[in-house]
């Protein structure tokens, strides 16, 4: 004789019962809240030579002034690395400053909507339209970020030579700490 146990109301032999929501919602808000931090991490790096260890995803304001020196000081090694001329390094420059001026309103509409998915995971009830309004935000938010990063990357790259641009990439895909990882 076997014992057998009865199913659960509401619910039929051989399916699953019904899970929770919450756990659901959570990885939602912690999503829409990684996807905000990702694209303002994303942003703060395109602005600037910030140090890694000082800048983390979501850092403070970013002074205008510094923000062009930085641009500058950014340009100007650019240049030495791929033999830039003076003309280049102008037009580099404008290009990057013109991209930096378009993105700091992005970066400061992402450190609002992390604040707001904070707020909606702290909020006493899951208000799931509220999230898919700021996961819709976040999305866009990110795309316009893209587009406007991929743009100043095809214009600086029209100013530069094939040979710069050989070179370019030939730095930039040298990295020796990992000599280990290679096959």
């Amino acid at each position: 004789m076997t014992d057998q146990v009865a199913p659960a109301s509401g619910s039929t032999p051989g399916s699953t019962p019904p899970r929770s929501c919450r756990g659901r919602a959570a990885a939602v808000v912690m999503l829409v809240t990684l996807a905000g931090g990702i694209v303002g991490g994303l942003v703060t790096r395109a602005l600037g030579q910030v140090p890694w260890h000082a800048a983390g995803f979501m850092a403070g304001p970013i002074d205008p002034a510094r923000l062009d020196q930085n641009i500058e000081r950014m340009t100007r090694h650019f240049a030495v690395e791929v033999d830039a001329t003076v003309e280049q390094q102008a037009k580099l420059a404008v290009i990057a400053k013109a991209a930096a001026n378009d993105l700091l309103p992005l970066r400061e509409q992402a450190q609002r909507a992390r604040q707001d998915g904070l707020d909606l995971l702290a909020a006493p009830t899951v208000d799931r339209a509220a999230i898919e309004r700021l996961r819709t935000s976040e999305i866009q938010l990110a795309d316009q970020a893209s587009k406007r990063i991929a743009q100043a990357i095809a214009d600086a790259a029209e100013v530069l030579t094939p040979e710069q641009r050989k070179a370019l990439a030939e730095r930039i895909s040298y990295r020796p700490w990992s000599r280990w990882h290679r096959g």
